[in-house]
């Protein structure tokens, strides 16, 4: 029954995009970030659901949409460059099946974020996509915090639907991205015009905001404590009443923190003490690898190179007895671990040329985003570009920040994020910050 639903929606949704081309985009988006095909027993199972959303959404655009003023921006281009060089490094792989099971889904998310911001041309569309995006990681999200109230979660145990542990359903990974969309959907509640904000909007976002803080309690996830507090930083930045936001986070803390589970508050005590915490010495031992790996392989070894790494584990602990402290080294062998960092992911993977049009891409974002924030916070008809700005900013900075830590270099989710600002910078190239000449032609009116 389950399954009937999942087919007779997305059918319906399908459907609506003869009829509206740029659905097929946000079919896609759903597809990619939600994926339908995993949640059911066997109706989607055996169909390409992803190829053919991305398929009807080229058609769609080739077919319907406006091409005037088409351009193509520099981040793009960068993106087209780290697609052909994981093509390249792909082929000579150390692991060529397993480089060639990764790089099936990696082309994908690299192609749509190329093609995405070329259908991103009026204020709907882009709004469309923030919340389609939020919607869809929603999914996920409420699903986890609603089990995260009723058992408090675990780290490995935190049932998100799916038997598999990857994309969104990976627990880091959807602690990570969960505690990134808050500015988002704090955007939404403020400008969104598809849902117009009332007390009903708020509500639910509040919720929301709330079940994305529970997800690292429910995942257990170190990395989303951090994230949290990048947040909290980021947040401070742009609140005018920045007493009162202290005040409240203090309050927030003294009420959440004597709540929380207790499994969870003694992970939390291993970042402090990561010496002793087989998990974090087996990450340091592994970027250790993956540096002299990169010194021998500069140009990579191809999706999935860690599979040769084998790893001596030096591990410390401290135990406090009678006032005395005594401490304890061991040594533990493993091998074939994963990179658990996105940065350390693109050195051994795609090498120091790889690592760098990565890093270019993401702190080009960065740039373009924190810029047209600053051009535009004083235009009275373009608040709604600062804002969406500064909230992909905000969430692009959570990310960076928790990729350090999990790898997560390919998201999918991520790179729609990147194709959203390229449209957002585009969009405002074109409408908002243009010369008077094309305003004058009814551009922006045209674009709302």
């Amino acid at each position: 029954m389950r399954d009937l639903a999942f087919v007779a929606f997305l059918l319906a949704f399908i459907g609506l995009g003869f009829r509206r081309p740029f659905l097929f985009v946000l079919v896609y988006a759903y597809v990619d970030i939600v994926s339908p095909q995993r949640l059911t027993y066997w109706l989607l199972n055996s169909v390409q659901v992803s190829l053919i959303a991305f398929l009807l959404a080229f058609l769609g655009w080739a077919a319907a949409d406006d091409k005037r003023g088409l351009t193509i921006a520099p981040r793009q281009a960068l993106l087209f460059l780290l697609l052909i060089y994981c093509g390249v490094t792909t082929s000579v792989a150390d692991f060529p099946l397993e480089a060639l099971a990764k790089w099936d889904w990696v082309w994908k998310a690299l192609i749509f974020a190329i093609f995405l911001p070329l259908t991103l041309r009026t204020k709907l569309r882009i709004e469309a996509l923030a919340l389609f995006m939020v919607l869809c990681a929603a999914s996920i999200i409420i699903v986890g915090g609603i089990k995260t109230l009723a058992s408090g979660g675990g780290y490995g145990v935190l049932n998100l639907m799916v038997s598999q542990n990857n994309g969104l359903y990976e627990g880091s990974t959807l602690a990570c991205i969960a505690v990134a969309i808050v500015p988002v959907i704090l955007w939404l509640t403020r400008y969104g015009t598809i849902y117009p904000p009332d007390w009903r909007v708020r509500v639910f976002a509040g919720a929301l905001i709330f079940a994305c803080l529970l997800i690292p309690v429910g995942t257990q996830a170190r990395t989303g404590l951090i994230c949290i507090g990048v947040l909290g930083v980021l947040m401070l930045r742009h609140t005018k009443r920045r007493m009162l936001y202290l005040g409240l986070v203090a309050a927030g803390l003294a009420i959440a923190i004597p709540n929380l589970p207790e499994s969870y508050t003694k992970r939390m005590d291993t970042i402090q003490g990561y010496k002793a915490d087989s998990s974090a010495s087996t990450r340091i031992a592994v970027w250790k690898w993956t540096i002299d790996y990169a010194r021998d392989h500069p140009w990579g070894g191809g999706f999935d190179a860690f599979r040769g790494n084998k790893l001596r584990i030096d591990k410390t602990s401290t135990e406090s007895v009678g006032g005395q402290t005594d401490v304890t080294q061991s040594v533990e062998y493993d091998q074939a671990r994963a990179y658990h960092s996105a940065y350390f992911e693109m050195l051994g993977e795609q090498g120091y040329p790889g690592l760098l049009i990565w890093l270019a891409i993401h702190l080009g974002g960065l740039f373009s985003m924190e810029r047209l924030r600053a051009r535009t916070k004083k235009m009275a008809e373009a608040e709604w570009v600062s804002g969406l700005a500064g909230a992909l900013f905000q969430a692009h900075v959570i990310y960076l920040v928790g990729a350090l830590f999990i790898g997560i270099a390919f998201q999918p989710f991520v790179f729609m994020l990147i194709g959203l600002q390229i449209g957002l910078s585009t969009y405002a190239r074109r409408y908002v910050v243009a010369p008077a000449p094309t305003h004058r032609a009814g551009g922006w009116a045209a674009a709302q």
